[in-house]
């Protein structure tokens, strides 16, 4: 559809219409700026509306409506709407306005998606997700390493929606990073995308720089001089993050080959070539935890070996104990005996030469295992 023929579309919706539906539910609430938390009420999905021509903030806006109308009627430039976990019925007539498909509105509803990318008519509709890492004093078996969220990317030729899940991943440091380099921003929602694309692979970068600490700790403690008594739960809990961490980085690799690579009629191919450069960090972070699992499959099959061999020395030290403690059971045992007829029974140096006996052999043994290692 033409840049006109939008116009026509907006400006041709009555009062009663879903474009007057927009106006109050923008008037209702306010709008802040997530970014900044403690600006931030949980009850306001409505982030930030703002539109851009020549990779400038146009002064004033705020309301959608008026928003869409200016952009649409100078034909140029876009609008970056940003959402924080919208309910559907103030996202139905934010999806009415700008043409959005259902099944990628439910999506963006509902959440915990795969990141994937998807194309309906003119719309591509991205799904990133945003990793965080959880600062902890020390990982225990219950430590949560890995927070996880969602941002949803709408992109058309004259605007931008994004929809946030999760408490992190906010886009406000990234949208004033981006007007800080209008010819950046000039080149389109295409531009937006690729920022967020960026934002969110360099935080998987910066996760796994921490998660490589756990990691590095763990290792430690496992080959130290006692290492066995590591509790093999902080190794699996490990684990499970990490591959909570994979869940999100994994899928992306497809997305953004094909933003990188195919055609796509809302990105422009000199922004293309900014998709590869983030496909490149994409794979470095692949690397990374692909490695990070090898090595924690190594760390825990040294651990259960060192328990293994703890376990071996245990037994060898109560095998030697229980040898030591048979010589004066089996003497004693045998002349516990009730026969009348024994040897050295009514002797006087009887008594002191079965102690003797009992203590060369229980020293003899004793000094055996030591030597040997058993003791």
């Amino acid at each position: 559809m033409s840049m006109a023929g939008n116009l026509r579309k907006v400006t041709s919706l009555g009062p009663v219409g879903g474009l007057r539906k927009v106006a109050r539910l923008a008037r209702r609430r306010r709008r802040v700026d997530l970014s900044h938390p403690a600006r931030s009420p949980l009850g306001s999905s409505v982030v930030n509306c703002v539109s851009y021509r020549e990779g400038r903030r146009v002064p004033g806006g705020g309301d959608l409506v008026e928003t869409v109308e200016q952009v649409r009627k100078h034909g140029d430039g876009f609008v970056w709407l940003g959402l924080h976990e919208p309910t559907e019925s103030e996202f139905a007539d934010v999806a009415e306005l700008f043409e959005l498909h259902p099944l990628a509105v439910e999506d963006a509803i509902e959440a915990h998606q795969r990141p994937k990318l998807e194309r309906y008519d003119e719309t591509l509709f991205a799904v990133f997700k945003t990793v965080c890492y959880v600062e902890h004093e020390e990982l225990t078996a219950t430590s949560e390493v890995v927070d996880t969220g969602e941002i949803m990317v709408f992109t058309g030729h004259d605007f931008v929606i994004t929809v946030r899940h999760g408490r992190h991943g906010s886009l406000g440091p990234l949208r004033e990073g981006l007007e800080s380099e209008p010819e950046q921003l000039a080149k389109g929602p295409a531009a937006v995308l690729h920022a967020i694309a960026d934002h969110v692979v360099d935080e998987y970068l910066s996760v796994t720089d921490s998660v490589q600490g756990d990691l590095d700790q763990v290792e430690t403690d496992v080959f130290a001089e006692a290492g066995a008594r590591v509790d093999p739960g902080r190794i699996y809990q490990l684990k499970r993050e990490l591959l909570e961490l994979k869940r999100a980085v994994a899928p992306l690799a497809r997305p953004l080959e094909e933003l990188a690579t195919r055609p796509i009629r809302v990105v422009d191919p000199e922004i293309q070539a900014y998709f590869r450069d983030v496909t490149d960090h994409l794979l470095r972070v692949k690397d990374q935890i692909a490695s990070f699992d090898e090595l924690l499959n190594s760390i825990l099959q040294a651990h259960l070996a060192q328990v293994t061999v703890a376990q071996n020395e245990d037994m060898r030290k109560i095998t030697a104990w229980a040898a030591l403690v048979a010589v004066p059971t089996m003497v004693c045992g045998l002349y516990g005996m009730n026969f009348e007829h024994m040897p050295e029974l009514h002797w006087q140096f009887g008594y002191p030469l079965v102690i003797g006996v009992i203590a060369v052999a229980c020293l003899t043994l004793h000094r055996g295992f030591r030597r040997n290692g058993w003791l």
